[in-house]
C-alpha cells in the first residue's frame, strides 16, 4: 500500500483476487455446459480449462480485475472516495494485467505487498451472462484465497475508516490467517469492520461461521439480499422481517437489497425503506457489491442512512444496465447532480 504514513483509506477491502471473464451466451449454450443458471461454483483448475473451451472461443468474453470485494473497492473510487484491496494474485501475466487494471481504476493495490513475485495462478471466474442478465459464474481460485496477514497490517495501518470483508472468503480455508488479522486489527486501527454474506449457497456453507462473527459483535455493518439474511437465521422463522429482527440486536446496520423492491436498512428500532431506480437489466453482476460501495462511501461522509441507500441504489442501478460489474457511467458525477454527495 502507499509508503505514506498519512494515508488513509474509506475503505480497506479484503477479499479474492480473481480475474473476471464474462462471457455472454444464449441460454442453449450454458445447458449444453452442463450448468445449472444463475449458480455460483467453485471449480478445479481442469475444469476451468474445459470451460475455457467450451464457452470462450470465438466469443465475445471481456477480461477485467473482479471479485466481490475488488469490484465493491472500484466502487468506493468511483464515487470519489479511496480504497485499497488486500488480495493475493499469482506470478503470472494475468496476476500483472490484474494489478495494472486495478490501479488504472483508483484502488490502491501494490504488487510488493500482494507477492505477486510467488509461484501460483492468478484465479479466474467464468461470469456466463444470458440475454435475460441472468448470471452463470464459475471459480478457479488459483492463489486468490492466499491472503497474506502482513498485507492487511499495511492497508489498515494507513488508517481505514471501514475493513470490508467478503464472505465468499470463508469458503476458502487458506484465507483464515488474513480474516482473523483483519478483524483482529480492525477496532485497534479504528475502523469498522463491514461483511458481505456475499452468495446464499455462501451462507448456507457458513451460516454456522458468519452467525458467530456477528453475534460476537465482531460486524458493525452487515450486506446482505433477502435470500442470504433469511438463511443466516433459520430457526428466526419464514420471511425478511423475521430475520432483520434476529439481526439488529447484532450489528450497529444491516442493509439488505430486494432487487426490484428495492432496499431495507435496520439500525436498532429503525427500519428504512429506498426504492429502487428504474432502468433496463441487462447483467446483474457485482449489483450487490456496488449497492454496498455506495453505502460505504455515504457512512464515511456521515450521511443519513436514508441518503446513503438511495447512493447505494444509484451505484447498483448502474451496474445493471450493461455488461459487467464496473461502473459504466460517470456515478460520482450523477451522485453529485442528484444531491446524494453533498
Amino acid at each position: 500500500m502507499s509508503a505514506d504514513p498519512a494515508v488513509s483509506f474509506d475503505v480497506v477491502a479484503v477479499g479474492s483476487a480473481i480475474v473476471d471473464l464474462l462471457v455472454p451466451v444464449t441460454p442453449e449454450v450454458v445447458r449444453a455446459a452442463g450448468l445449472e443458471p444463475g449458480t455460483m461454483t467453485l471449480v478445479d483448475e481442469e475444469e476451468a480449462g474445459r470451460l475455457w473451451g467450451h464457452l470462450v472461443p470465438g466469443g465475445d468474453q471481456k477480461v477485467v480485475a473482479g471479485g466481490s470485494a475488488a469490484n465493491t473497492a472500484v466502487g468506493v473510487a468511483a464515487l470519489g472516495a479511496r480504497s485499497a484491496l488486500v488480495g493475493q494474485v499469482g506470478g503470472d501475466e494475468l496476476g500483472v494485467a490484474y494489478a495494472e487494471d486495478l490501479r488504472r481504476a483508483g484502488v490502491d493495490f501494490e504488487l510488493p505487498v500482494t507477492g505477486i513475485d510467488r509461484a501460483g495462478t492468478t484465479g479466474r471466474c467464468y461470469i456466463i451472462v444470458t440475454p435475460d442478465g441472468e448470471r452463470t459464474m464459475r471459480t478457479y481460485l488459483g492463489a486468490a484465497p492466499e491472503i497474506d496477514p502482513a498485507s492487511v497490517d499495511v492497508a489498515v495501518a494507513g488508517g481505514a475508516r471501514f475493513v470490508y470483508l467478503e464472505g465468499y472468503l470463508w469458503d476458502a480455508p487458506d484465507a483464515a490467517a488474513g480474516l482473523e488479522r483483519a478483524l483482529k486489527v480492525a477496532p485497534g486501527a479504528g475502523a469498522q469492520v463491514a461483511l458481505s454474506l456475499s452468495d446464499p449457497g455462501c451462507v448456507e456453507r457458513n451460516g454456522e461461521r458468519f452467525r458467530s462473527l456477528i453475534t460476537s459483535g465482531a460486524v458493525d455493518v452487515l450486506f446482505a439480499n433477502e435470500s442470504e439474511i433469511s438463511g443466516l437465521w433459520p430457526e428466526a422463522g419464514a420471511g425478511l422481517d423475521a430475520a432483520l429482527d434476529a439481526t439488529r440486536p447484532h450489528c450497529r446496520l444491516a442493509a439488505v437489497t430486494r432487487g426490484s423492491s428495492g432496499s431495507v436498512v435496520v439500525a436498532g428500532s429503525e427500519t428504512i425503506t429506498v426504492a429502487a431506480r428504474s432502468t433496463s437489466v441487462v447483467d446483474t453482476t457485482g449489483a450487490g457489491d456496488l449497492y454496498a460501495a455506495g453505502f460505504l462511501v455515504g457512512l464515511s461522509r456521515h450521511l443519513g442512512l436514508e441518503r446513503c441507500a438511495q447512493l447505494a441504489s444509484l451505484a447498483a442501478a448502474d451496474i445493471i444496465s450493461a455488461m459487467g460489474a464496473r461502473p459504466h457511467g460517470d456515478i460520482r458525477s450523477q451522485a453529485e447532480a442528484e444531491g446524494l454527495l453533498a
